[in-house]
């Protein structure tokens, strides 16, 4: 089985940039699920149900979100109606949403969960003892586990990485929107990356117009962030995974600038 994961999308750019590239992806890898981090999808600041319904429609199965995720107060509206949606597994009980999800593709039944990171971040429940409780429901009715854990420190998500090594099928590091090149399958056998890197402008900081992220270093004062244009980057991760171990053959990253259609990191992708 081939799953594509796509890093966080930002904005109108990275929902064009997955519109043009994900069809070509799923035919040249035969993929058969993808999973996409969708937190900074509408306006470069949290999700719509609009936006959401047009990233399924292009092909994406599932959507992770993040620390961003209640930006778009829209969300509120369909979060708990919406099983393809999951939003980190550690906010509080009460939260709206669900911090996991079961989907199924063929004959096989895939666990998605999402977590959010501590270290630097807003405070919230802990992110292991999340998914340790998460893996007691899963363990028993899914063949695959794949886990977006959207996080700040690298320390903390290789941490996640090692704690989870052999219990789940992959860990995928979100948020810093920099594709990182540690891409690995650990001793356990689970594949890892610290991050999958951002989907979205490519001549930007983080997806928003350099100059203001300039001068609000430069100044400390609040800045209103716009999502920038021109063009963009795709940045992904392809698992390979064997369909009787249910474990990563292979872990590859992906890296497309749109305008040239040429991948100058990964050719043999």
């Amino acid at each position: 089985m081939n799953i594509l994961f796509i890093g966080d999308i930002v904005g109108r750019p990275g929902r064009r940039t997955v519109r043009n590239i994900l069809s070509k992806l799923i035919f040249k890898h035969n993929i058969n699920f993808v999973i996409a981090n969708g937190e900074n999808a509408a306006g470069g600041a949290g999700l719509t149900k609009k936006v959401a319904e047009e990233l399924f429609d292009i092909g994406i199965d599932c959507l992770t979100l993040g620390n961003h995720t209640w930006d778009n107060k829209e969300i509120f509206k369909f979060i708990n109606n919406e099983e393809r949606i999951v939003r980190p597994a550690n906010y509080p009980l009460e939260t709206p949403g669900n911090g996991f999800a079961v989907l199924e593709k063929g004959n096989i039944k895939l666990g998605i969960m999402n977590l959010l990171g501590r270290v630097f971040m807003n405070p919230l429940n802990c992110p292991f003892k999340a998914a340790e409780q998460i893996l007691e429901e899963l363990k028993d009715i899914v063949d695959i586990i794949i886990v977006d854990f959207h996080a700040e420190a690298t320390s903390e998500k290789m941490a996640m990485g090692w704690f989870l090594d052999g219990k789940v099928t992959a860990v995928l590091g979100t948020h810093t929107h920099i594709q990182t090149a540690d891409d690995r399958i650990l001793p356990g056998g689970t594949g890892y990356i610290t991050d999958v890197g951002m989907t979205g402008p490519y001549n930007s900081i983080l997806g928003v117009q350099p100059e203001l992220v300039i001068k609000k270093f430069i100044t400390q004062l609040p800045v209103s962030f716009k999502v920038a244009s021109g063009e963009s980057i795709f940045n992904g991760v392809l698992l390979k995974i064997d369909e009787k171990s249910k474990k990563v053959n292979e872990i590859k990253r992906i890296n497309i600038q749109v305008n040239t259609g040429i991948d100058e990191k990964q050719r043999n992708i």
